[in-house]
């Protein structure tokens, strides 16, 4: 079980099977924070109560070093702002699967990263699981 007492995004918080990926794009829901896009679906009890997806199209953003510096905001800010969502579905005893999707062909600042994120987690656990 992850402990949620540490701001850690450990491995299994991340969402790396293809099956669950393919799953999540088929049958989610989304849901937009401007700059993100968020696909969500709710599963049975799985490793996490929350595995995430982090992507940032080549298309939007074309070097590699602003994709990088998008992943690490998205990361940092719901690695720090996740508590409320994964102690709620640790209770219900359900997992979610999370894609943050960035959809602006411009860099944000981290504060207004951290309020999208904020929003998305509101939304997220405001959803029946």
């Amino acid at each position: 079980m992850v402990n949620n007492n540490k701001n850690t995004l450990s491995k299994a918080e991340r969402l790396s099977w293809k099956r669950y990926i393919d799953l999540l794009f088929e049958k989610g829901q989304s849901f937009v924070a401007f700059p993100l896009r968020i696909v969500f679906l709710p599963v049975e009890k799985s490793e996490a109560p929350v595995s995430i997806l982090i992507s940032v199209p080549k298309k939007k953003i074309k070097r590699a070093v602003c994709r990088n510096l998008v992943k690490r905001q998205v990361r940092e800010t719901y690695r720090t702002g996740k508590h409320g969502l994964t102690e709620k579905l640790e209770v219900a005893g359900k997992s979610m699967l999370v894609a943050f999707l960035y959809i602006d062909k411009e860099l944000h600042p981290f504060a207004d990263m951290e309020k999208a994120m904020e929003k998305a987690i509101r939304i997220l656990q405001g959803k029946p699981c």
